[in-house]
């Protein structure tokens, strides 16, 4: 069970929980993040579409996305919603969940191999890398990437460090992702193929950064083919940006015509 910093969840948020009761009147959550409190899921939250029994929709030991509808914190009592949860939403919020869960369970256990206690794990490592980089999971990639750097830079304190940077080049595995598209020029020119050559070299060299790896290559004149390359998006959309202005700059200067378009994959 994961540790949460808050006691209860906040009215809209979107929680894991595992289906404990299922009764006629609706079905009794365990919440996964936050320490196994319960929560009610009344029938008329269950589906949209009509159902005969809740038994059609959900199960004991079933893990399912639910929004909380209402909070009572003076008695503790947590109502969610299953039918206002969007497939879009819930796909996104079991990947959070499961990247945490990963996380958590590698940085726990680690602690215990260390003689670190898991109330130690949580404050000192898993919520510093999650301030940090947004979540735990991403900490742990960037400190294989980095190295302790990246761990120290969130706070982790050093007798941590070495550990999890070993953790992570073990067991957590840096997927690169790709952003695309289509760079257009044309020249009319009599020395039109050289000032296209001009603008592509301007192209790479505002490419040319730390962790991103570039292509650019003819896939028919007068269209080249741009695939960057990387472990972050928002380093390759930055990239991205530096070479089309850099390339837009030159091609104006030289008289060259450019369009860039988008493409997916």
């Amino acid at each position: 069970m994961l540790k949460s910093r808050r006691p209860l969840p906040d009215i809209g948020e979107l929680v894991v929980g595992t289906v404990a009761e299922v009764h006629e009147y609706g079905a009794y959550l365990t919440l996964d993040e936050y320490g196994g409190h319960k929560a009610l899921l009344p029938w008329s939250e269950v589906a949209s579409r009509s159902v005969r029994s809740i038994d059609e929709v959900v199960r004991p030991g079933q893990k399912v996305v639910v929004k909380v509808i209402r909070v009572y914190k003076g008695k503790g009592h947590v109502d969610v919603s299953l039918k206002r949860v969007m497939e879009g939403e819930r796909r996104r919020k079991m990947m959070q969940y499961k990247r945490y869960v990963k996380a958590s369970t590698l940085i726990t256990t680690l602690a215990r191999k260390i003689g670190k206690s898991v109330d130690e794990a949580y404050e000192e490592v898993i919520w510093r890398l999650e301030d940090t980089y947004g979540d735990p999971l991403a900490g742990l990639e960037r400190a294989v990437l980095e190295g302790e750097k990246a761990l120290k830079a969130a706070g982790v304190p050093e007798e941590w460090a070495k550990h999890l940077v070993e953790l992570a080049k073990t067991h957590v595995e840096v997927k690169t992702v790709r952003v695309l598209g289509i760079l257009t020029l044309k020249s009319t020119a009599g020395d039109g193929v050289e000032r296209i050559k001009t603008v592509l070299e301007s192209a790479r060299k505002a490419a040319e950064k730390p962790k991103v790896k570039l292509r650019l290559y003819t896939v028919g004149t007068p269209r080249y083919r741009v695939e960057l390359e990387g472990h972050d998006y928002k380093t390759l959309e930055e990239t991205l940006k530096s070479l089309i202005e850099e390339a837009e700059n030159k091609a104006r200067k030289l008289g060259v015509e450019m369009k860039f378009e988008r493409i997916k994959e």
